[in-house]
């Protein structure tokens, strides 16, 4: 097994594992190591894989209503409610809309008696708009 840190010519390997190969517990370094990898350029002079700072803002907790919201978001851009974030172009596929409304029905059914007050009135507000939005996509067709 190589150790946790060897030096070469050129480039440093450093074992990036989260967890140790020994006891399976998590390593306190884990982290530090995940972000960075120093690799040295051809005149030895040590590189950060990510030099650049992240503009990115940190993505929302997930939990189970940001969940319902992002795919009644995507719902909503099948049905050509919202433009794709990507494209920017607004796109129609009413199938997959009905899918999308369709797992969200099959969430609530699934999860019934599991959610709490605030996470039941969502599901069932998004449905409804979701179901009378596809029935006014359906009768434009």
């Amino acid at each position: 097994m190589a150790s946790e840190e060897e030096t070469g010519k050129g480039f440093t390997v450093q074992d990036r594992r989260r967890f140790s190969p020994e006891t399976g517990e998590a390593r306190e370094d884990s982290q530090e190591n995940r972000d960075t990898t120093q690799v040295e350029s051809a005149a030895g002079q040590p590189e950060t894989e990510h030099d650049a700072p992240q503009a990115q803002e940190p993505l929302p907790a997930i939990n189970f209503s940001t969940f319902i919201i992002s795919l009644s978001t995507q719902a909503l851009m099948h049905l050509g409610e919202i433009a794709d974030p990507l494209s920017g172009k607004v796109n129609k596929d009413i199938p997959v809309a009905k899918q999308m409304i369709d797992i969200i029905g099959m969430l609530k059914d699934k999860t019934q008696g599991n959610l709490n007050a605030g996470e039941e009135r969502l599901t069932v507000d998004i449905l409804f708009d979701l179901r009378m939005k596809y029935v006014e996509a359906v009768k434009k067709k």
